[in-house]
C-alpha cells in the first residue's frame, strides 16, 4: 500500500515524508528484503498510519468526485456542493472497496465478498468519519465564508480540500483507535503490504 504515503504527502506535505521515512518505508518490501524484519512500531504510529490508509480512499475519493461532478457540471438543488458530497463519499467508499480487494490474497474465489466484509469491518467508521469532517468543512467554506461555489481551477478549493483532509484525519484518528482495540484493523501492519 505504498500509496499511502504520496497521498498523505498530497495535504500534510513535508510531514508526510517524515512519517514515511520513519514508519512507511520499514514496511516496504525492498527494506523487508535486505533488513529482514522492521523495527518495532510504536502504538500511536500504528494508529496514525491505519488512519493514514483510510484517509487516502477518502483523499482519492474527493479528487476523483470532484473532477466527475464539476467535469459533468451536475447539481442537486442548484448547487454543485451537494452532487460532491455524495460522489466523494461514494468515491471513497469504491476505493477503500478497491484497495481492499487488491489486498485480499488466499480467500480462494470469495475475493469480492472478503473485501466488502473487512471494509465494512474495518474501514467504514473511519472512512465515515473523515469524510463528515471533510464535508463539512467544505460545507462551511462554501456555505458560511465564500457563499459562491468554489472551482477545482482554484488554487483557494484545493487549499481548503487539504485544510478539510487535515481535519478529517485528526478526526478519523478516535474512531481507528477504537477499531484496533477492538481487532477490526490489526491485520493491516501484520503483514507488510
Amino acid at each position: 500500500m505504498e500509496i499511502v504515503w504520496p497521498a498523505t504527502a498530497l495535504y500534510f506535505g513535508p510531514a508526510a515524508v517524515l512519517a514515511y521515512r520513519q514508519w512507511g518505508r520499514p514496511q516496504a518490501p525492498r527494506w523487508l528484503e535486505r533488513h529482514r524484519t522492521p523495527p518495532r512500531t510504536p502504538r500511536h504510529a500504528v494508529t496514525t498510519i491505519e488512519t493514514l490508509h483510510c484517509a487516502t480512499h477518502c483523499v482519492l475519493g474527493a479528487i476523483i468526485a470532484t473532477v466527475v461532478v464539476f467535469a459533468l457540471s451536475l447539481e442537486l438543488f442548484g448547487r454543485r456542493l451537494w452532487p460532491e458530497f455524495i460522489g466523494d463519499y461514494l468515491a471513497a467508499a469504491m476505493v477503500g472497496l478497491a484497495f481492499r480487494y487488491f489486498t485480499e490474497a488466499g480467500t480462494r474465489g470469495r475475493r469480492a465478498l472478503a473485501a466488502i466484509r473487512r471494509f465494512l469491518k474495518g474501514d467504514l467508521l473511519s472512512v465515515s468519519v473523515f469524510e463528515f469532517a471533510l464535508l463539512g468543512w467544505l460545507a462551511l467554506m462554501e456555505l458560511m465564508v465564500f457563499h459562491e461555489t468554489l472551482h477545482p481551477s482554484s488554487p483557494v478549493f484545493w487549499l481548503i480540500v487539504q485544510i478539510g483532509s487535515i481535519i478529517g484525519f485528526f478526526a478519523a484518528w478516535r474512531p481507528t483507535l477504537w477499531l484496533i482495540r477492538h481487532g477490526a484493523k490489526e491485520e493491516l501492519l501484520s503483514t507488510p503490504q
